[in-house]
């Protein structure tokens, strides 16, 4: 389902002691994008939880928006919804909006500017932007030969500095035909371990 026009409502108060977990979904260009349908009628499955999704660009060529039962927010909708000095800013609302982000899967190309500092388009505002005292967890996913990489474990590393979560890749016969390790974790992982972190206390910032 996407989204127009339409702002998260910042969370207050009242929702927090409606007992209201907020999930963010962030998925990019990795052909794992494919499971984006499943992963979020599995979360939705989770007592008390909403979710929202954004995506980038070429994420959106392995899933259909049809098959996503909630909001699906990308660069455009940031940019149509600034007009003037008033205006609520998405990046912001949405990582306001979020108790737990969640990037799955987490491709290489992303890897690497979120690993970088890079924010230039709406999902990598949202992590130059997030508030580290609530979870971040990413899932990285990329053919074998990209994560055997010497600069791959670097970037995982400096991205587990920030306090971000890794739920580390598994080894499968890759959509491209190649065997070994890089594909994502299997959704009904990547939901028991948000299951667990929001079950946490969050941090004081």
């Amino acid at each position: 389902m996407q989204t127009e026009d339409h702002v998260p409502y910042v969370k207050d108060d009242q929702q927090k002691s409606c007992g209201k977990m907020q999930v963010l979904v962030g998925v990019t260009g990795s052909v794992a994008a494919l499971k984006l349908p499943l992963l979020v009628s599995q979360l939705r499955l989770l007592p008390g939880v909403e979710v929202k999704v954004v995506t980038t660009e070429h994420a959106k060529h392995f899933y259909n928006p049809e098959e996503v039962s909630v909001e699906i927010y990308s660069d455009k909708d940031e940019w149509e919804l600034w007009k003037k000095r008033s205006d609520p800013v998405l990046h912001i609302e949405l990582r306001r909006w979020a108790d737990l982000f969640v990037i799955a899967p987490l491709d290489a190309n992303t890897l690497g500017k979120i690993a970088s500092g890079i924010c230039d388009n709406l999902l990598t505002c949202v992590v130059r932007a997030w508030d580290t005292s609530r979870p971040l967890l990413f899932c990285p996913a990329m053919n074998t030969a990209m994560w055997q990489h010497p600069i791959t474990a670097q970037q995982i590393s400096r991205l587990k500095e920030f306090g971000y979560v890794e739920i580390p890749c598994i080894a499968k016969k890759l959509v491209c035909g190649d065997e070994g390790k890089g594909a994502m974790a299997e959704v009904s992982t990547i939901v028991s371990v948000v299951k667990q972190h929001l079950q946490e206390p969050v941090k004081s910032s």
